[in-house]
Formats: structure tokens, C-alpha cells, sequence
């Protein structure tokens, strides 16, 4: 539960579940507002909580794709609803990483 109360921490794990592999800087970019040190700590967090699975590959440049666990997906499925639950109370039409991410969930 620390760790995913932590901020970003959901949105980093449905943005991963609605890729089957994703890079860093796909992440980064899909949730636009994040600080690179918050999204690096909250892999290596989520990583360490058996959430995602990083996979490095010996190329140059070197290459690094994050993708869900079993556990992962389980938790990406446990969250839609409270996601659709924040979206439907989305009044004003506004546009945060949470709508974004909602819009895009392919669950």
C-alpha cells in the first residue's frame, strides 16, 4: 500500500498495462507532468514491489522496456474502476494525467 499511494505510482502502472513493453521516455511523455527523478524512483519502487518487470538490452544506445506482472495486471484491473469512478466526477472537462490515463486504459 506505500508504495502505491505514492503519486504517480497508478498512473506509471496503467500507463505500462495499456502497452504490452514501453520505454522510459514513452512513459514519460504519455504522463507529461512528471519529474524524471519521480518516475525513475517510482519504477525502480514498483519494480522492487514485483509490480513491473524491466528488461535491458545489451544494444547501443542501450534499450530498456517496462511491462506488468501477473500481480501488475492484477492491479491495473483493480484500479479501472476507481479511475471511471474520478473520471465521472470530471464536471469541468478538465484534462489531468488521471482523465488521460482513464481515456486511454485498454482494459
Amino acid at each position: 500500500m506505500d508504495i502505491i499511494s505514492k503519486k504517480w505510482a497508478l498512473l506509471i502502472i496503467n500507463t505500462i498495462g495499456n502497452s504490452n513493453t514501453i520505454r522510459y521516455s514513452e512513459i514519460r511523455d504519455t504522463l507529461g507532468e512528471i519529474n524524471s527523478k519521480v518516475l525513475s524512483d517510482r519504477l525502480k519502487e514498483l519494480e522492487k514491489a514485483g509490480l513491473i518487470k524491466r528488461e535491458a538490452y545489451a544494444e547501443i544506445p542501450p534499450r530498456v522496456e517496462y511491462s506488468l506482472t501477473k500481480d501488475g495486471k492484477a492491479l491495473q484491473e483493480a484500479i479501472v474502476p476507481m479511475m471511471k469512478w474520478v473520471y465521472s466526477k470530471n464536471t469541468e472537462g478538465t484534462n489531468t494525467p488521471c482523465d488521460i490515463m482513464y481515456r486511454e486504459t485498454k482494459i
